[in-house]
C-alpha cells in the first residue's frame, strides 16, 4: 500500500514512525507525513463494565415540552476553576458562556474533580437559573452532571462535550 501523494512511479523508504521531515522543500515531505500517520497505533476502544452500577429510576411525572422548553442549555467554556475557601465540596466556575461577560457557577464536585483538570473543557449549563448565594458567593447556573452508584460508591461525571462546540451554542 502507497502512501496519499506518492505516484506509482515513485520508490519510497520505510520511514520511521519518529521521522520528521526537517525542510520544507522536500519532495516526499506528504508521503513522509502519511507514512508517519500511517504508523500510529489505531486507539484502542476501552471496555467498560457497568454490571455493578446502580442507577436511580426514571421519573415517572411526564413533562410537557412548553416547560422543558424554557430551561436553556448551553455550552460553556471553562476558563479558571478553584476551590472555594472553608468549603470542601464546592468549586468555583468562571465561565465563557458566549455572552461576553465572566459567568460564575459554584457546584459541589470537588470530591470528584481537581480544579485544575477542569480548566479549558466544555461542559454543559443551565443558564437561566435564578442566581443563588452559596458560601459568600452568587452561583449563576447550574453544570449538569450525571451520577449514579458503582459497587455502593457514589460515582460523578460532569457532562463535558466537544471542543469544537463554542460557548453559548444552545442545546436541545
Amino acid at each position: 500500500m502507497k502512501p496519499k501523494g506518492v505516484q506509482k512511479s515513485e520508490k519510497t523508504e520505510e520511514v520511521p514512525a519518529d521521522f520528521e521531515c526537517a525542510c520544507n522543500t522536500c519532495p516526499a515531505q506528504e508521503a513522509c507525513k502519511a507514512m508517519q500517520e500511517a504508523a500510529q497505533p489505531a486507539p484502542v476502544e476501552e471496555k467498560i463494565d457497568f454490571s455493578n452500577v446502580e442507577i436511580e429510576p426514571l421519573f415517572k411525572d411526564f413533562v410537557d415540552f412548553e416547560t422543558f422548553s424554557k430551561s436553556d442549555f448551553r455550552a460553556v467554556k471553562v476558563l479558571a476553576c478553584e476551590a472555594v475557601p472553608k468549603s470542601k465540596k464546592l468549586l468555583k466556575f468562571t465561565l465563557d458562556d458566549g455572552t461576553g461577560e465572566k459567568r460564575t457557577i459554584l457546584s459541589g464536585i470537588h470530591a470528584f474533580y481537581e480544579p485544575e483538570q477542569l480548566i479549558g473543557k466544555t461542559c454543559v449549563a443551565i443558564t437561566n437559573l435564578p442566581p443563588r448565594p452559596m458560601m459568600g458567593l452568587e452561583s449563576c447556573g447550574m453544570l449538569l452532571s450525571a451520577l449514579h452508584k458503582e459497587n455502593g460508591e457514589e460515582r460523578l461525571n460532569l457532562l463535558m462535550v466537544d471542543p469544537h462546540i463554542p460557548a453559548s451554542a444552545k442545546l436541545y
